[in-house]
């Protein structure tokens, strides 16, 4: 979370309606971290709210071999952090950003 807070602006922190996230603790937490981002939650019963999270966590899954429950938690960490911030953010095109990488897209390179 620390390197998503350092690298963009306007952040939106949005999770299911989960006792953790709904927790008061948590939302002080947040707020102290980070008093620009904003909280959101999904509707009761309604798992559209978060599809674009969904999408991206299916997709994971998929392109990382090491997110298969048989590797080590600091194997995982690694190849995730390498998979976001050197392919995800900066290579792999996205349709939601109108086919380039996020990281172009929020530079507003897009023409």
């Amino acid at each position: 979370m620390e390197t998503a807070f350092a690298n963009r602006e306007g952040l939106i922190f949005h999770s299911d309606r989960g006792v953790q996230y709904c927790a008061r603790a948590f939302r002080n937490q947040l707020q102290e971290w980070r008093p620009s981002v904003r909280p959101s939650m999904s509707r009761k019963g309604n798992c559209w709210d978060n599809a674009c999270a969904e999408s991206f966590f299916k997709t994971l899954k998929r392109e990382i071999e090491t997110v298969d429950g048989k590797h080590a938690a600091g194997e995982v960490r690694q190849s995730v952090f390498m998979y976001v911030e050197a392919y995800y953010n900066r290579i792999r095109i996205h349709s939601a950003f109108d086919y380039v990488a996020p990281d172009v897209f929020n530079c507003g390179q897009v023409a």
